[in-house]
């Protein structure tokens, strides 16, 4: 209903200029907002205020133009001035139960879809070195749901999973690997079974040892001039790494497979044009032997140029080099209109320096438009970066498990009699729902407090509650047996009713927001405010006593749409739901 709003708007503007009102070359960014107070309608907009100076009106009286010119549409049905120029627009309450009957018998709910885009979304990319930890969470979480998103949207979504499985540090695991296989072949791959103490022990090596740290250091020349022997070690330990990635996937019930994995040896080839096209195009400068591009709108506080270091002096490459190759091949092999990037905010000036440089170097169409959706820190109940109590990395499978462990003891103490498979599988889907949703809930760019308690809580915006809400919906059905709606037709009567049939009918512009923004809070947000106005109605309207089979059946639309817009809500979120807790 908004986006009719703001076509409506449109049409009008373009008859105020053929009108010679508002002059041609005025390009109006048109805003339309819910309002929170239904006493104001529905929504408003201040395009009259906006055009006031371009049309030489004061905006009371262009607003008077705007409504006398507005195309008739059956869904509005008053328009009124308000304020200095606000122009409010109230909903029929017939044409919005039209949408609601619309939506519920729509496997989309209504939505409408956009013009279809192709969507690089990068997220996750763990380094294959070490085991993921719960520094990995948010960007794999948040891509996820992003790109559950923008599927269900219509978007062509390509993932991919930028793995760290290159660089200098492979040497040295390498050289650790063929040490223990020499030893006991048996042995290393048991030992890889824990990749931190994998990692740490090989770092004790190299620390210990010039012998073993320039052996380490010959097999990452040898690796990266294609060595069979070397590629073929590092295969394998690619392999066990990325095995312990997808046990983390599928427990946390993310999308990726391993065919979404393009990491950064899949550039390696492309390094050394990269250097050579910036080159050609007098984009290079040498500093302190290293090769570097200096951009004047990137400055230090002394208002020095900042470089983005291409290549080292030793010859080495750097993150900046392979992400260019990346979008390079992001924009010219998989055709990408939007790539997104699902990287800690503290990256944002590396990301702005080689977007920057990307455009200039012509590495990408001035189109393609290249988004960093940055995101904050997950914080232990001190403030500090979340760790375990000796001051180490908590690793991400031992993280869920515990939680699965809290939810299991929670579902007991409350389903005292339940079996223990029953148990099982709910606590899995409370535990892992629980910490996805305490991520997602919040602003993607602030930090928050990790708190295994508030996330459990059946009581606010979370996980439980809403699956909670999600069960006492679906609950109502299991009451009517072989109840036929077909037939059934949606009214807004009840004051309960049309505020729970308008919620419903914001879940399109919700979406539309969390794709455009890369913002998963705002669905979150949006379904915890849908179990909020079904819980009103249902206190306020009674469903299966109704007064009449038409009024019990139209409510039973509405609690049926209820439940498809909180199963499709979660399901973008990546959070399964449940039909008893």
């Amino acid at each position: 209903m908004k986006s009719n709003i703001h076509s409506l708007l449109e049409q009008t503007l373009n008859t105020l200029i053929q009108q010679g009102v508002v002059p041609a070359e005025v390009q109006a960014r048109i805003q339309v907002d819910r309002t929170k107070d239904k006493s104001h309608g529905d929504f408003a907009t201040n395009l009259a205020m906006m055009l006031t100076k371009a049309a030489s009106k004061n905006p009371r009286e262009l607003a008077k133009l705007i409504i006398d010119n507005l195309p008739a549409a059956d869904y509005v049905s008053k328009v009124e001035i308000a304020g200095p120029g606000f122009i409010n627009f109230f909903i029929d309450d017939n044409a919005l139960a039209n949408q609601l009957q619309h939506a519920v018998n729509d496997s989309k709910l209504g939505v409408n879809l956009p013009k279809t885009q192709t969507v690089v979304v990068d997220y996750s990319s763990p380094n294959l070195a070490k085991e993921m930890h719960v520094g990995h969470l948010r960007s794999t979480i948040i891509g996820d749901s992003i790109v559950r998103t923008l599927e269900f949207l219509g978007h062509n979504v390509i993932r991919q999973n930028h793995v760290g499985d290159w660089g200098t540090q492979f040497g040295m695991l390498l050289a650790y690997m063929e040490e223990l296989q020499a030893k006991n072949g048996q042995q290393a791959e048991l030992e890889l079974s824990d990749l931190e103490a994998f990692y740490r022990q090989a770092k004790v090596r190299f620390d210990e040892s010039d012998e073993f740290a320039n052996y380490a250091r010959q097999l990452v020349v040898k690796l990266q001039s294609g060595d069979e022997y070397c590629n073929k070690l590092w295969r394998q330990f690619n392999d066990i790494s990325l095995s312990h990635c997808h046990q983390v996937y599928d427990k946390l019930g993310v999308s990726l497979s391993r065919s979404d994995v393009h990491g950064e040896s899949a550039y390696n080839d492309d390094l050394t044009n990269v250097v050579a096209d910036l080159d050609t195009q007098g984009l290079l400068t040498e500093s302190n032997g290293a090769k570097v591009v200096f951009q004047n709108e990137f400055k230090n506080k002394e208002g020095e140029p900042l470089p983005v270091i291409i290549q080292k002096a030793d010859g080495g490459y750097l993150y900046a080099t392979s992400d260019l190759a990346a979008m390079r091949y992001r924009a010219n092999v998989l055709k990408a209109d939007r790539a997104l990037y699902f990287v800690d905010l503290r990256q944002g000036l590396h990301f702005q320096q080689v977007f920057s440089l990307a455009k200039k170097a012509k590495f990408v169409p001035e189109h393609l438009s290249l988004e960093h959706l940055g995101f904050g820190t997950m914080n232990g109940e001190d403030g500090r970066p979340f760790k375990t109590r000796s001051g180490g990395v908590v690793k991400l499978s031992d993280l869920l498990d515990e939680a699965i462990v809290r939810a299991n003891a929670l579902v007991r103490s409350k389903n005292p009699d339940m079996d223990e498979e029953t148990v099982a599988k709910i606590a899995k889907v409370v535990g892992i729902s629980s910490v996805k949703y305490a991520d997602l809930s919040k602003n993607r760019t602030s930090d928050y407090i990790f708190s295994f308690d508030q996330m459990l809580s059946f009581e606010g915006n979370t996980a439980p509650y809403l699956l909670y809400a999600y069960t006492r919906v679906v609950g109502i059905f299991n009451r009517v047996e072989n109840i036929d709606l077909s037939d059934a037709t949606i009214s807004l009567n009840h004051e309960k009713e049309k505020a729970l049939g308008t919620k419903l009918g914001q879940f399109n512009e919700t979406l539309v927001r969390v794709s455009a923004k890369g913002q998963p809070h705002v669905l979150c947000g949006y379904l915890f405010e849908l179990a909020g106005a079904f819980s009103s109605f249902y206190e306020a309207c009674p469903v299966l006593t109704a007064e009449t089979e038409a009024q019990k059946h139209s409510r039973l639309l509405l609690a049926k749409l209820t439940a498809q817009t909180l199963k499709q809500g979660l399901a973008l979120l990546g959070i399964e739901t449940l039909e008893q807790m």
